[in-house]
């Protein structure tokens, strides 16, 4: 899931329209603790869809077109203050839910501890790559473009292994995506803290994706060699 615009909303940024350190500091605040209830909604949706797993799995696909129908509606609501939040949340819920098959997949063939060490990994990567985008003296914003590009390059593999099937290269791909994403928590928690992004809802949802995908991609890596090890 990385669809988002991220470049459309650094507008305010481009444009020097810095915010004050006194602003700067309740964006950061704010975006943080959106990014925390988009998290803790996540968790609902994939808590009520396990308990409805049948259901989910039989309608993934409808929950999954109503999940990125949701991320467009959102990418279009950015500029209308309550709406926005509303999309947002209704996305993470979704996310949630879209998650379903894949956890029960893992579950199945390695336990819930899996799920928990999945979730501890994740946690981890997204600390110390937000430790470092606050530490490091490098302008991380001249790393847009060669994410963008492995983005593209990693979704075009993606699209070629529905069609191949193949677990390895699944594996190469889940990798290269953990990789790509874990650089875009640093590159996101910069230009949050650089003010970059024209609302705390677009701050939010970027964060939110980043932590989503190295939380898939580890889970998929983990669900491919516990298949093997059986």
């Amino acid at each position: 899931m990385a669809l988002y615009d991220r470049a459309d909303s650094r507008n305010a940024y481009a444009e020097d329209s810095l915010l004050h350190e006194s602003e700067l500091v309740g964006f950061v605040k704010t975006t943080y603790k959106f990014f925390a209830g988009s998290l803790l909604l996540a968790t609902i949706g994939a808590l009520l869809g396990l308990m409805n797993f049948q259901a989910v799995v039989q309608y993934k696909w409808v929950f999954f077109i109503a999940e990125i129908a949701v991320l467009f509606g959102l990418m279009f609501s950015k500029s209308k203050p309550g709406l926005n939040l509303f999309m947002l949340f209704a996305f993470t819920a979704l996310s949630g839910v879209t998650l379903v098959p894949l956890l029960g997949m893992v579950i199945a063939k390695a336990g819930l501890g899996a799920i928990w060490q999945a979730l501890g990994m994740t946690t981890i990567v997204f600390g110390l790559m937000s430790v470092y985008a606050l530490k490091t003296k490098n302008d991380l914003a001249n790393m847009g473009k060669m994410l963008f590009i492995a983005l593209i390059v990693v979704l075009v593999c993606s699209l070629i292994n529905l069609f191949l099937g193949s677990p390895m290269f699944q594996v190469v791909i889940a990798g290269a995506s953990a990789i790509l994403f874990s650089l875009y928590i640093a590159y996101d928690t910069q230009n949050i803290v650089k003010g970059m992004y024209d609302s705390p809802i677009d701050a939010a949802v970027s964060l939110y994706l980043d932590f989503l995908n190295v939380f898939i991609s580890i889970l998929q890596i983990i669900g491919i060699f516990s298949d093997r090890d059986k």
